[in-house]
């Protein structure tokens, strides 16, 4: 009978003192993976920061696909970097950033079964070490390894009637530590882990070696780790990142699970007590193919908590509770419904059993300050114990169940390549699995996203389709116009066929989602995602599919500039839009707004032709449409990360600030547009603080976003306007309606968390955008309140999501309801915010050029 889950999850990771630094010549240089986030247009060259800095600091970098042709092991000199007696780990006793790479160094010396490669870098510039661990490979051996690897995934159906495939192939398994950067043990016991299999003796470690890799990503968040926060350097939760891989350390992640394929991968946490081993509640996500998916991660589940039972820790002596498996022991509230998790994307790359482990022993905040060293000390030599005990178990179930596990990963990609129907799982296929733990789906045949006049938003498409493909998901270009579902298709129309290996993958992505508020009280998370109706493209599913195409590895290029002479205009409806936009403004070309254009002047053509090709946008001919004069837009921002991120991603200049930033004295003199969504408390600013924004108030810009910028709307004065919540757990895509003159050009749909609409709307105020009649929940979880009173999305209906509006003062002001920048995810929607706040500078004049 499930339980109701209530503990909770946070950090963790624990130590051994590192060595001294290899000596010795260098065996090879380190070989690096800039694992990117795919072909997406003229990144690089735009000199977008992140990929630039990243291109400039790794130019020797090679795919990890060449190690096709490079035996084991590949001993590799890591570059030590500088001690950091601030390193956060260091108070647990555990192995700080620095002491990594040394003691890997030592261990690659000590064992021909250890390799190491650096795998990208993370926001702030560490290293991420990818290590392999397993017996001498040649390099013939090496590649039929690659080979066989590359038979499973691109033609199952053969690689099933092999019998002595299992027999040839080692099974891959994946250790992920320390994604959460104060959950630090899990990097501690992947060390302890590696040592102990390079340099025992034990004839069963062999017999392991010969049939499996292990890989080891050590760190996943080194900037975390050594900063004492679960955020990576960005603030980014980066187990929330996957399906939109917006940091690097998560698309690192990603390409080194599409190239290893584990049939099983741990991702260490902390900490929840008893230790805490997926799998889970529901909902269960409804585009894997769970029957194959729950009957190994049961299984493995058991494993591990024999294991970590075993240890003999007891809650009197040590404060360690029995383990908890959540899919047996719970009610709801901890699902794997979204794929942003580690374990919840990797099943889509053949993992046929993924699990979280949330170890048990508080050792971040607030224990961190509050704690004796010593006992914080003990809690994270158990909480070692625990994540090892785990891994051990792992690498232990693999080994028994070799075969199965390989036959299961064959089995998916299977199916998805065969374009069967979803299987619907049958009760009890492991204890307690009942009517409450069916989820599934219904596959389109494919995804066409058009081109040419089908199509909202080419540039937008492209961005899509390069996503795509860095996701492993395969994409075909039609060479001729095609029907499909009653229409035509025109010729360089995309096709995503969901006869593919890949296909939950390419379906999580692309299908809207599923309104799931009835079946669940709680969710973990979020629980609506769809890329096809929040990235800004027009993607529609058909039932049918009969064209000619073939594959491609990159979108085609987007950018155009038009021969005709004179003005031109660039529609700001996407964010790569936005981007080239601000990259004009910042180079001093004389940009006037009309409306959602932006207009160029025909001396500047060189600069528009350079952004075109950049940021993949086209330009039309203006002819005699003037606007108003619109200089660069500087944004002071009281913001959470991810909207800093986004902002600044976009190309505008961002000074953060909060009420403490206030009150110490803020020059408003570079500002033009207050932004403001968290940290700013208005009847906390001091009378100075509020004299100098209400100098700026008269007549500057201002947009907000959430409970806090409404409560600024408010306590400022500013529009005539009551705010009603939603319930703060509903989260997921709506439908909206959509005018004026920042609504005006935006999707379909966006999202929400946390929701928010205005009522009371005074004279001054204008409906930008409103929660459609129909629903308007399209994919989610988003009911009334526990006690069934208001805040459902039934009371939302036709109600105003974003309004606008000049206050009395002179102060331009926009209030969003919705969440358009959650995350970094919903592309489609950041160019609505750009409007906004180009809108609101032009309006007031605050960020007006000179004519």
């Amino acid at each position: 009978m499930r339980r109701s889950l209530t503990a909770a999850v946070a950090a963790a990771l624990l130590a051994v003192p590192a060595p001294a630094a290899l000596a010795g010549p260098d065996p090879s240089p380190p070989a690096v993976r800039d694992f990117g986030n795919g072909p997406e247009r003229n990144d690089v060259a735009a000199g977008v920061p992140e990929q630039a800095a990243r291109a400039a600091a790794a130019p020797e970098a090679q795919p990890y696909g060449h190690s096709r042709d490079r035996g084991y092991p590949r001993r590799t000199r890591l570059p030590l970097p500088p001690e950091n007696p601030a390193d956060a780990s260091i108070k647990l006793g555990l192995v700080p950033y620095h002491g990594i790479a040394p003691r890997l160094n030592e261990l690659q010396q000590r064992s021909d079964r250890v390799s190491v490669e650096i795998i990208g870098r993370s926001y702030q510039g560490r290293d991420l070490y990818l290590v392999t661990v397993t017996e001498p490979e040649s390099p013939a051996r090496a590649r039929e390894q690659a080979r066989i690897r590359e038979r499973i995934e691109n033609d199952p159906a053969v690689a099933a009637r092999d019998r002595g495939l299992a027999a040839r192939y080692k099974a891959p398994i994946f250790i992920n530590a320390n994604i959460h950067g104060n959950e630090w043990e899990g990097t501690d016991a992947a060390l302890r882990t590696i040592e102990q299999l390079a340099t025992s003796t034990d004839p069963a470690v062999a017999g392991l070696l010969a049939r499996t890799r292990l890989y080891f990503n050590v760190t996943a968040n080194p900037d975390g780790r050594v900063n004492g926060v679960r955020q990576n350097g960005a603030g980014f939760d980066l187990n929330r990142d996957f399906v939109t891989a917006s940091q690097p350390e998560a698309r690192a992640m990603r390409q080194a699970i599409i190239d290893t394929q584990p049939v099983t991968l741990l991702d260490l946490h902390g900490y929840v007590n008893g230790t805490l081993i997926e799998p889970t509640t529901p909902p269960h996500g409804a585009n894997y193919e769970y029957d194959l998916f729950i009957t190994n991660t049961y299984a493995n589940g058991l494993r591990m908590e024999a294991a970590v039972n075993g240890l003999g820790y007891t809650p009197d002596k040590d404060g360690v509770e029995p383990v908890q498996i959540p899919f047996r022991d719970s009610d709801e509230g901890w699902d794997d419904w979204p794929p942003i998790f580690t374990p919840q994307y990797a099943p889509f790359h053949g993992t046929v059993a993924a699990h979280t482990v949330e170890i048990p022993l508080e050792v971040n905040e607030p224990a961190y300050s509050e704690e004796p060293v010593e006992e914080l000390r003990r809690r994270a030599a158990v909480n070692t114990d625990v994540a090892a005990a785990a891994v051990r178990a792992a690498y232990g179930f693999v080994l028994d169940r070799h075969d199965r596990l390989i036959a299961d990963q064959i089995e998916m990609f299977r199916r998805g390549a065969a374009g069967e129907p979803a299987r619907t799982v049958p009760l009890g296929i492991v204890p307690g699995f009942g009517p409450e733990d069916v989820y599934t789906t219904t596959f389109p045949r494919a995804y066409v996203i058009p081109a040419g006049a089908g199509q909202r938003s080419a540039t937008a498409a492209a961005r899509l389709v390069d996503h795509l493909i860095a996701n492993d998901v395969r994409v075909e270009r039609a060479r001729s116009a095609f029907r499909a579902g009653g229409r035509t298709y025109p010729a360089g129309s995309y096709v995503v066929d969901l006869r593919q290996p890949k296909r939950g993958l390419a379906n999580v992505m692309l299908e809207p989602g599923a309104d799931i508020s009835p079946r669940v009280s709680a969710m973990y998370d979020i629980s609506g995602w769809s890329h096809a109706l929040l990235w800004g493209a027009t993607v529609e599913p058909v039932q049918s599919l009969r064209a000619h195409t073939e594959p491609v590895r990159a979108a085609a290029p987007t950018g155009s500039v038009p021969r005709t002479p004179g003005p031109l205009a660039l529609r700001v409806d996407d964010a790569k839009e936005v981007r080239a936009l601000n990259d004009l403004l910042a180079q001093g070309v004389a940009v006037t707004w009309d409306g959602g254009r932006a207009i160029v002047p025909a001396q500047a053509r060189q600069a528009a032709r350079t952004v075109a090709d950049r940021y993949g946008v086209a330009f039309t001919p203006a002819g005699t449409a003037t606007g108003t004069p619109l200089g660069q837009v500087r944004v002071a921002a009281a913001a959470s990360a991810d909207e800093l991120f986004t902002l600044r991603e976009l190309g505008f200049p961002v000074t953060p600030v909060s009420t403490a930033v206030l009150n110490a004295g803020f020059d408003w003199s570079a500002t033009d547009v207050l932004y403001v969504s968290s940290g700013l408390n208005h009847a906390a600013l001091n009378p100075a603080a509020r004299a100098a924004l209400d100098a700026f108030l008269a007549g500057g810009g201002v947009v907000t976003r959430g409970r806090t910028g409404a409560a600024f709307n408010t306590a400022a004065g500013l529009l005539t306007a009551t705010t009603v919540a939603g319930n703060p757990d509903g989260n997921g895509v709506v439908r909206v309606v959509s005018g004026g003159a920042t609504g005006g050009g935006s999707p379909a749909h966006s999202f929400v968390y946390s929701p928010l609409w205005f009522t009371g709307l005074g004279p001054e105020v204008t409906v930008e955008q409103a929660y459609a009649a129909d629903g308007p929940l399209v994919a989610g979880h988003w009911r009334p309140r526990a006690d069934g009173s208001g805040g459902g999305q039934d009371a939302a209906r036709g109600q105003a999501a974003v309004i606008s509006g000049r206050d009395e003062r002179g102060a331009t002001v926009v209030l969003f309801g919705t969440e358009p920048m959650f995350r970094n995810h919903p592309k489609g929607l950041f160019a609505q915010v750009a409007r906004a706040l180009y809108w609101s500078s032009s309006i007031t004049g605050a960020a007006v050029t000179t004519p």
